[in-house]
């Protein structure tokens, strides 16, 4: 009952639709210090100097729009040293020292969302983090030189950077530090240029997903970015304070650095204050970021909040997965519905047809049955297409609700031990998903769905009732 990970070697037999791009292979700094200077006009300038360098290495991947002449790129990146060994340390015999290089930049891509339970992880993950924006804008930032020069004017109205969640919003930090270090921008030039590129999606309330990281990591391995931070914090505080005069707990609560034994970064902040549009994905959740959680920010800047509904696309959710549906609604209203979901209004009429009706259920019952025969298989569980299925498919979380239905699950089969009354319905409980490695409480949970199966399983008084 308890999970058990395996690694993923996804890329051990190589993945056919990728093509490696080494001629566009980047350098993403890491450590070193941050050295002032004058420039040929006179001007004071920075520059990142004794970094230890990462090759960041392209791999493209054509992604297909459906039926429409379009193919855009995936461009993802694999992290390799600058030296692939050490040489004079191979032939004094040091062999694991002369690779060490290797693997220390290997290990940035080899794990997406590395577990940051340990402070080493937490290093890992940043590390990770940082080199994806990094690259990611870089590479943008050269594509656009290609063909505009040194002339920023437009950038903006010609991209937008969406960071999705906390995860990427180091990229605010980066830009600046790229537009100021590498193409010569003042801050006020650059700042505008960021400010009106960046938009950030949050997903979730929870302060644990708003990542913050702690000062003195972020300063050891990334220190210019960490002055760049604190100057766009210093800014941002004057505006706080020419808003609210002397709310000093205001600034503290708005600050991008949080104060305490040890100093955070709070990065959800810095997307905020970087950021033109910030928006949540429901428009609840967007409501409830205006009412709590970003209350100081929205009074701020009231005109950067804004709605995204997630919605799902119809050509894999319905027309894809669910075929029997599928060939049922074409059959009906015809096949524009898979590239116009409003279509789908046409349908509207059909519930008061009994015989629509009637194909609907069968269509339902028949997607049922293709279920119930993959869980007999793989869980040695017998479903009955008849009874009402209760299914949840979601990474394993607290926030996910997986214990609230093992929960409702545990007060069923109460109820029915208790002698429910005959006409409840049976029910068919699936649960499906996966614990991340370091989050304790949800391996718990995951192991006590599988503990509360064995007792249901094996109970031969509910095995009419409940599966």
């Amino acid at each position: 009952g308890f999970q058990l990970e395996e690694p993923d070697s996804w890329l051990r037999d190589g993945y056919p639709w990728e093509i490696e791009r080494p001629e566009l292979v980047l350098k993403v700094h890491f450590g070193g210090r941050s050295e002032h200077y004058t420039d040929a006009d006179g001007m004071g300038r920075f520059r990142w100097v004794d970094t230890r360098d990462v090759l960041a290495i392209p791999f493209d991947v054509p992604i297909p729009g459906y039926r429409n002449e379009v193919v855009n790129t995936l461009r993802l990146w694999s992290a390799a040293a600058t030296d692939e060994f050490n040489l004079g340390e191979f032939n004094a015999g040091s062999y694991t020292t002369a690779v060490a290089a290797k693997n220390e930049a290997e290990n940035i891509t080899m794990v997406l969302y590395p577990n940051d339970a340990t402070e080493t992880g937490q290093e890992l993950r940043l590390r990770q983090q940082y080199f994806l924006a990094s690259a990611s804008i870089k590479d943008v930032l050269r594509q656009w030189v290609e063909v505009h020069g040194n002339d920023f004017s437009e950038f903006a109205e010609k991209n937008c950077f969406q960071l999705n969640d906390t995860h990427p919003t180091v990229s605010v930090a980066e830009f600046m530090r790229i537009l100021m270090d590498d193409y010569g921008l003042n801050w006020d030039a650059a700042w505008a240029i960021t400010s009106n590129t960046m938009a950030y999606t949050n997903h979730t309330l929870l302060p644990e997903a708003l990542e913050r990281w702690p000062v003195y990591l972020f300063g050891r391995l990334l220190p210019r970015l960490l002055e760049i931070i604190y100057e766009i914090n210093a800014r941002f505080l004057s505006e706080v304070a020419k808003h609210w005069p002397g709310d000093v707990e205001r600034q503290a609560r708005m600050s991008i650095i949080e104060e305490g034994p040890v100093q955070q970064v709070r990065m959800a902040y810095l997307a905020l204050v970087g950021s033109f549009s910030v928006n949540g994905v429901a428009q609840l959740h967007s409501d409830l970021l205006v009412e709590g959680l970003f209350a100081d920010f929205h009074a701020l800047w009231p005109e950067k909040f804004n709605n995204k509904t997630n919605g799902v696309t119809q050509r894999r959710w319905m027309a894809w997965c669910n075929k029997p549906m599928s060939k049922l609604i074409t059959d009906t209203i015809g096949g524009d519905w898979v590239t116009d979901l409003s279509e789908l209004r046409k349908l509207a009429p059909y519930a008061d047809d009994a015989g629509f009706r009637k194909q609907w259920v069968a269509c339902k019952l028949q997607n049922k049955e293709r279920l119930a025969a993959i869980v007999e298989a793989e869980c040695g569980v017998t479903f009955k297409p008849d009874a009402m299925f209760d299914i949840q498919v979601n990474r394993i979380h607290e926030y996910k609700r997986q214990l609230l239905h093992v929960l409702h699950v545990i007060h069923l089969y109460v109820r029915i031990k208790r002698g429910a009354p005959p006409n409840v319905a049976s029910r068919c409980a699936l649960i499906v998903g996966k614990a991340e490695p370091g989050s304790y409480i949800a391996r718990q949970i995951t192991t006590l769905v599988n503990k509360v199966d064995e007792v249901v399983k094996n109970d031969p008084a509910v095995a009419e009732k409940q599966k």
